[in-house]
C-alpha cells in the first residue's frame, strides 16, 4: 500500500498535464502560530521572511506570495490547512511543518496533488523510507539522525548506561530509537509521556533515579523542554546523572532555562556560529531585524527551505509547471545553505554533518550556543534503503 502511495506520485509526475504558471510564486507555509509552541512557528516564519528579503522578495523574476496557516499543533487541523492551500489557494510549494504527526497527516494531500512539500523541521522515519516521494524534500533531517549523533558522543565520553525519556508521538519514538541505534552502553529504562499536555515529569525523573543509570537522555522541544530541565535541576539530578539531549536546549528556550542549561550538551546540524558567509549574514541580519531574539535551527531550516525553493524556480525561469526540471534542480541542493553545502540522499533527506553544541555565557551575561566539535560527517539516515526512489 505504501509502495502504491509512492508509485502514484511517480505516475502523476510523469503523466500530469502541466499547470499554467501564474504571475506570482505562491507558497503555503504550515506551522504552529498559536498556543505555547507558537514561539517555534514564529521563529520559522521570521527566518522565511528574512530569506525572502535577501532574495529581493522575488523568485525567477516573479513576486512571491506566502500564505501562512496555523496547524494549532493538531494533525487534523494541519491536514485541513494543507488541503486549503492545495485545493483553494493552488500554491506552487508548501513549506514548514514542525511536528511529525502533523506532517504525516498532511503528506498524502501534497503528494496526490503533485505539490512540492519542503519540510523545514519534521522528519518522521516514514518520510525517509517507504513514504518518500518525488514531491517531498527536507531541509532538516530524519528524526533519528540528531539523537544518533548524541549517542555517538556519549560513546566518546565513555557513558556506560542511560535512561531514556521522551514524548509519546512519532518524533519522540524516532528520537529514542536514534539514540539506541548508536549508543553502545546499556539502556536501563525507557519512558514515554503524554504529548503535548504532560508537563510534570516527576514520576519519570524518579524512575530514572531508581534505575541507577549513569545518565539520562531526553527529547523535549519547546515549553516541555523548559519544564523538564527545571524539574531535573530541582530534583538534584544535575550533579548525579548527567543529561544528554536533542532539541531540548535552543535559543528560544535558553532565556527561560537560564543557568540550568549550562553544561547540558546537545547535537545539531546547525549552530549559529558556523563559519560560512551566508550563515554570518543570516545571524547578523536576523538579530538586527528581530532583536533581541536570536535565530535557531528551526529558523535556519526555514531559511534554507526558501533558498531551496528559489533554486528550483530560478532553474525554470519562473515556469512552475516544469515539475520535472524543478525536482532535478532541488535534488542538486545547489544553493548556499546556512549549514554549509550538503547533498541529498535518494529519499531527499540531507546527508550532512552533526555538531556538538554547548551553552556558554558571554561577558554581558547572556547565554548562547556555540559549536564545540563535529560529531559525525556526511551522515545519512538509516531509512533511505526503504525508499523506492533510486
Amino acid at each position: 500500500m505504501r509502495t502504491a502511495f509512492w508509485l502514484a506520485g511517480v505516475t502523476a509526475l510523469a503523466l500530469a498535464h502541466p499547470a499554467a504558471a501564474g504571475d506570482t510564486i505562491k507558497i503555503g507555509f504550515v506551522s504552529t502560530f498559536s498556543g505555547p509552541t507558537a514561539v517555534i512557528g514564529n521563529d520559522m516564519r521570521n527566518s522565511f521572511e528574512l530569506a525572502l528579503d535577501h532574495l529581493g522578495r522575488k523568485m525567477g523574476g516573479k513576486p512571491v506570495e506566502v500564505i501562512y496557516e496555523d496547524d494549532q499543533q493538531k494533525p487534523d487541523i494541519g491536514k485541513q490547512k494543507t488541503e486549503k492551500l492545495v485545493q483553494s489557494d493552488h500554491v506552487d510549494f508548501i513549506a514548514g511543518y514542525i511536528w511529525s504527526n502533523v506532517l504525516l497527516a498532511s503528506l498524502k494531500t501534497a503528494v496526490d496533488s503533485q505539490t512540492f512539500l519542503i519540510s523545514a523541521n519534521a522528519g518522521p522515519n516514514q518520510l525517509a523510507g517507504e513514504l518518500c516521494s518525488p514531491y517531498v524534500f527536507s531541509t532538516s533531517w530524519q528524526n533519528d539522525q540528531t539523537p544518533a549523533a548524541m549517542g555517538l558522543y556519549m560513546n566518546q565520553k565513555g557513558v556506560k548506561s542511560v535512561f531514556l525519556i521522551g514524548p509519546n508521538y512519532a518524533a519522540g519514538k524516532d528520537m529514542l530509537a536514534g539514540v539506541k541505534s548508536t549508543f553502545k552502553g546499556q539502556v536501563l529504562g525507557e519512558e514515554y509521556t503524554v504529548w503535548p499536555s504532560q508537563l510534570d515529569f516527576s514520576a519519570e525523573l524518579t524512575k530514572a533515579r531508581n534505575s541507577k543509570a549513569e545518565s539520562i537522555f531526553v527529547f523535549y522541544p519547546g515549553a516541555a523542554g523548559v519544564q523538564f530541565l527545571n524539574q531535573y535541576v530541582q530534583a538534584g539530578l544535575k550533579q548525579q546523572m548527567p543529561l544528554y539531549t536533542a532539541f531540548t536546549v535552543d535559543e528560544l528556550s535558553l532565556p527561560l532555562q537560564k543557568d540550568n542549561a549550562l553544561g547540558i550538551p546537545g547535537a545539531q546540524e546547525w549552530v549559529n556560529d558556523l563559519p560560512n558567509e551566508q550563515n554570518k549574514k543570516f545571524v547578523e541580519d536576523y538579530r538586527k531585524k528581530y532583536a533581541p531574539a536570536r535565530p535557531t535551527y528551526y529558523g535556519a531550516q526555514a531559511y534554507d527551505a526558501a533558498q531551496l525553493i528559489n533554486s528550483a524556480v530560478v532553474a525554470v525561469k519562473g515556469d512552475t509547471s516544469k515539475k520535472d526540471a524543478m525536482k532535478a534542480e532541488m535534488e542538486k541542493a545547489d544553493f548556499k545553505s546556512l549549514r554549509g553545502s550538503y547533498k541529498y540522499g535518494n529519499n531527499h533527506i540531507p546527508i550532512q554533518n552533526f555538531y556538538l553544541q554547548d551553552v556558554v555565557k558571554g561577558a554581558d551575561g547572556q547565554l548562547s550556543l556555540k559549536t564545540v566539535a563535529t560529531i559525525v560527517k556526511d551522515n545519512q539516515d538509516n531509512f533511505h534503503g526503504k525508499c523506492p526512489m533510486k
